[in-house]
């Protein structure tokens, strides 16, 4: 079975060397998160993710959640005791906001502790992330009373929340939406409708469950623009705040799907459910927006995850399989074969997952650490380069970590042979579960269309061109440091290719709307691979000195951004000459010729 020990020096190194939290220790969360409370926070949850979640990952895949006859679910034996263990530890209420029982600590720290979780079973963690994403829509759209009422209740766990988007007609075109909302004499709505692929939809878990859910109000406008948001309680609270009489909402019946067996995704029946708007009517997308996009990227950082879990499994796997002689020659000439870890294409397949993992770290951590300082930092100038930057990265963080997060998992099955494609290995089960990742919280086609369609031209183009001025930066303040000119110099070249790429399809996406559409997913990957050669260009500085110093860890480091930048950025090269080929011969096969 599969083993998962959480990479606490790698999180270690990216917080205090890389993005150096310490020098935000005056802004409102980070005052309270020193080094003591870090290390402390890390080494707990890595002690809880290991010991708690890791062993009831197989018995989740394997057992899966079951639907009663009364609608009501069951979820894999273990995962109540280990949710009331994440409650009562305070593991959820992390960086929510202390007004509402959070401790406040800086996001980037629970989003540590959430890729910890994710690791050692991403079905489970499933469950306190949708309800954090909960409770950050509340906290931006809801009322003063919504808030009292229910962000309490959501910081601590005690409830769990959802989001309700998808429909049997409708996924990714929410403007198509079917729920209705009908206006009740006292101010609430009636829901009907069905949702389908609802995560943590019914569960045994929590005492309640807040869904939050996108109706259309009798007689608005149709289109997205016509689309409200609602909490609708699985238990409307009394007047004490507790849970009351049973709403009229219902698990329909539980998804059979491919991975994540361990989560309950539901079909989700409204029959005059009472509703609470959120926020203003019609105003639904702009609220949900705020769960959507702290999703996205948590689904990213799932990848990320599952990627490094099965990355230590792979690793081991090499280092113990013995299998063949090395080319070069007898490497344990005491033993009838060499470990596989000799042979140059395991370490190829080792080494594209560790670069991708550490690299795609870097970049969720310091995606993070701009979250924070959106909501905290009193330099607007600050606030509005970090607004810029958290959205111009969302959809890549979602689509490209998700996608080169698959191809590692993919890699470390390979890694194992034969043995990989069987149940008892674990490592079918790391290939199933991060699958989904690709698809949910938006398809990473749809990421790639945002991105080249709505991010990019925002506000002028401001934030693509000051993550060009970043890198201008880093290259003029180390371009003439010969420890670091492979590094400088690949990142000069990716980012020139970058350019040169957001050039071509700012004069020929406006053009040829198709241009921009078949060229996103390469735009996409080429900028998600600058983005990685720009994490391992600031990797590598902050590893020198301890590296001259002999810190094994450091050196190891530098071996690694050496191998990103030979191996791995190259590819970039490649995306810019598809991204340059436009949609003609994507587009010229007849649609009835397929």
């Amino acid at each position: 079975m599969p083993t998962y020990k959480a990479p606490l020096r790698d999180m270690r190194f990216l917080l205090n060397d890389v993005l150096r939290i310490s020098e935000y220790s005056s802004l409102p969360g980070y005052s309270e998160a020193s080094a003591e409370t870090v290390d402390a926070i890390l080494d707990s949850g890595a002690k809880f993710a290991s010991e708690v979640l890791q062993p009831l990952n197989v018995v989740g895949d394997r057992q899966g959640c079951v639907r009663r006859p009364d609608g009501s679910v069951k979820t894999p034996d273990g995962f109540d005791k280990a949710y009331s263990a994440m409650v009562e530890g305070g593991w959820m209420t992390l960086s929510s906001d202390p007004d509402y029982g959070g401790q406040g600590l800086p996001r980037l720290l629970a989003l540590a502790f959430s890729e910890m979780c994710s690791s050692a079973n991403m079905a489970f963690g499933m469950y306190p992330g949708l309800t954090h994403g909960a409770y950050s829509a509340i906290h931006a759209g809801g009322s003063d009373e919504q808030k009292r009422l229910y962000l309490p209740r959501l910081a601590t766990g005690k409830w769990s929340g959802t989001m309700n988007l998808t429909e049997p007609q409708c996924g990714t075109d929410l403007g198509l939406i079917r729920t209705r909302a009908a206006p009740l004499p006292d101010g609430a709505y009636s829901i009907t409708g069905q949702k389908i692929w609802i995560s943590g939809g019914e569960h045994d878990l929590a005492e309640n469950i807040v869904h939050l859910v996108l109706a259309r109000i009798e007689g608005a406008p149709e289109g997205v623009k016509g689309i409200s948001l609602f909490i609708v309680p699985k238990f409307i609270p009394d007047s004490r705040g507790e849970p009351g009489e049973r709403n009229q909402v219902a698990c329909g019946g539980l998804e059979e799907k491919m991975g994540i067996h361990g989560n309950a995704t539901c079909v989700m029946n409204y029959d005059g459910a009472r509703g609470f708007l959120v926020g203003e009517p019609n105003r639904g997308m702009k609220t949900m927006f705020v769960m959507m996009n702290e999703a996205r990227l948590g689904v990213g950082v799932q990848a990320l995850a599952q990627a490094e879990a099965a990355y230590q499994n792979a690793a081991g796997f090499a280092r113990e399989r013995i299998q063949g002689r090395s080319i070069t020659g007898a490497k344990a000439p005491d033993k009838p074969a060499d470990p596989i870890i000799v042979h140059p294409d395991v370490r190829r397949q080792l080494m594209d997952c560790r670069a991708f993992i550490e690299g795609a770290r870097a970049f969720a951590y310091w995606t993070a650490l701009q979250g924070d300082l959106l909501h905290v930092s009193p330099d607007p100038k600050v606030r509005e380069q970090a607004e810029d930057r958290m959205a111009l990265m969302t959809p890549v963080i979602k689509a490209f970590l998700t996608d080169r997060g698959y191809k590692a998992v993919n890699d470390a099955l390979q890694v194992h042979g034969g043995a990989g494609f069987t149940r008892d290995q674990g490592m079918e089960q790391f290939v199933r579960d991060t699958r989904i990742s690709l698809i949910y919280e938006g398809t990473n086609g749809v990421q790639a269309l945002d991105l080249v369609g709505r991010k990019l031209g925002a506000n002028g183009g401001r934030g693509v061109f000051s993550f060009f001025a970043d890198m201008d930066a880093f290259i003029a303040a180390h371009g003439g440091d010969e420890r670091l000119e492979p590094f400088v110099a690949g990142l000069q070249t990716a980012s020139a290719e970058l350019r040169e790429g957001t050039m071509w399809l700012m004069q020929n996406g406006m053009s040829d709307f198709d241009n921009a559409g078949a060229s996103s997913h390469d735009y996409l990957h080429l900028f998600g691979l600058t983005a990685l050669a720009y994490m391992w260009g600031r990797m590598a500085e902050a590893a020198l000195p301890g590296a001259a110093a002999g810190d094994r860890f450091c050196v190891d480091k530098l071996v690694t951004a050496r191998y990103f930048f030979a191996r791995v950025l190259p590819d970039a090269t490649s995306h810019l000459a598809k991204v340059k080929s436009g949609a003609g011969a994507v587009m010229a096969l007849a649609a009835d010729s397929f």
